[in-house]
């Protein structure tokens, strides 16, 4: 066995588990530390490293360049959606005490809303920005 199947075995054991702690740094940023750029960012690391390890072909098959464009927009269209929510409901442009009931829960959801769709953004943008340096040295 050589370095690089190595290296490829460990890659593909410690990749669910990054991606598994992306989801949990993106559903604790309201009551920690994290949130959506972080775990933007994590996603996204975890992604380039199994490209990394087992090949880009592979993690283009994963996360293809075409689901990553829709993705970006989405990801904007959340967090303006829900500024835009608030403002329907009578308050300010990322009021989040408007969107429910009770002001607190109306912050909790704000929040995680915003951050999904910050989260959203951040990894798709990162992903498309490793495709692109990766084509380029082919």
């Amino acid at each position: 066995m050589d370095k690089d199947e190595i290296i490829g075995v460990i890659a593909k054991l410690l990749f669910p588990f990054i991606l598994l702690f992306a989801l949990y740094v993106q559903f604790h940023g309201d009551f920690g530390p994290g949130g959506g750029f972080q775990a933007g960012v994590i996603f996204a690391a975890g992604i380039i490293l199994y490209a990394l390890a087992v090949g880009l072909e592979h993690a283009m098959a994963l996360v293809p360049p075409a689901l990553l464009r829709p993705l970006m927009a989405i990801g904007v269209l959340i967090y303006g959606g829900v500024g835009l929510l608030g403002m329907l409901r009578g308050g300010h442009y990322l009021n989040y005490s408007v969107l429910a009931h009770d002001p607190l829960h109306g912050q909790h959801y704000g929040i995680l809303f915003v951050e999904l769709g910050v989260g959203i953004t951040v990894a798709s943008v990162m992903l498309m920005i490793f495709y692109a340096f990766m084509a380029r040295l082919d």
